[in-house]
């Protein structure tokens, strides 16, 4: 995939860098394969705001992504590479031998007509999906479980790729895209490869309002704002506020916030880099 930048004709495009989308092979989603996608601009259901600084947006349909994988044996064939509003990946659709269809998230070098397989007697092949236990050292991964069955939760979104180091007795220590060393059972599946859209980190939106149409508002500052309403707010002409803090007074900056006790913590072996 490449990125486009464009002659600036007018203000907004002036710093405006967009995928080219030349993988995407569909224009429209698998209709069973998708869903409504209610938009609450950031209220409860008292109708009270509760996050800040979201709202509009364009309409979009949820696809139904398979992460569980758990189709062992029956082999899959890529029908379509696919856009997907709901995150920074592109998507593809499966048909299954036994005439399911299912979306995945699509891999990296990932191409219309492939075959993919999961299970434990899939080949570690880009696009394949296997137990930890039988993906060879050093191979690079994605769509990594924590639980076996559960579906995967790690490295998911678009570039993304962690490696697996070594093996510790009934664990796979794995390298993750924070830098992170962790242990993770050897049952829980991988797929083979990094995601795909690698440059998404390489676009710019080039204006406010192509910001708006993924339903983000402004977002004001706290130090410019009064002392009633934040931390950091009031002073004469303009104060810096002294220490970043979030309008309830949690530091902002380099304050550790996960739990001291949490019970995963004896998995990791190496913290994320800062």
């Amino acid at each position: 995939m490449a990125v486009r930048k464009f002659k600036p004709t007018t203000p907004g495009q002036r710093h405006k860098i967009i995928g080219t989308f030349e993988e995407i092979t569909a224009r429209v989603p698998e209709k069973s394969l998708v869903f409504g996608k209610k938009s609450s601009g950031g209220r409860n259901n008292q109708g009270k705001m509760t996050m800040r600084y979201i709202g509009g947006g364009h309409k979009k349909v949820i696809r139904i992504i398979d992460f569980k994988r758990n189709k062992d044996g029956v082999p899959a064939v890529v029908k379509t590479i696919e856009y997907d509003p709901n995150r920074s990946a592109r998507i593809a659709l499966l048909f299954y031998a036994d005439g399911e269809k299912r979306y995945i998230i699509a891999p990296n070098g990932l191409q219309v007509g492939a075959t993919l397989m999961s299970g434990e007697n899939a080949a570690p092949e880009v696009g394949n999906a296997l137990p930890l236990q039988n993906i060879p050292v050093g191979t690079v991964i994605h769509n990594i479980e924590l639980r076996p069955g559960q579906g995967a939760a790690l490295v998911r979104s678009a570039g993304n790729f962690a490696q697996l180091t070594s093996r510790e007795g009934k664990y796979c220590v794995i390298k993750l895209p924070s830098g992170e060393l962790r242990q993770i059972l050897s049952a829980c599946k991988a797929t083979i490869g990094s995601v795909g859209n690698s440059d998404h980190g390489l676009e710019s939106s080039g204006k406010a309002g192509r910001t708006r149409w993924l339903g983000r508002r402004p977002r004001n500052r706290g130090v410019v704002m009064n002392p009633v309403d934040h931390p950091m707010g009031g002073g004469e002409g303009r104060a810096s506020g002294g220490h970043p803090r979030s309008r309830k007074g949690l530091y902002a900056k380099g304050l550790k916030t996960r739990a001291p006790k949490k019970q995963s913590s004896k998995y990791i072996i190496e913290r994320r880099k800062k």
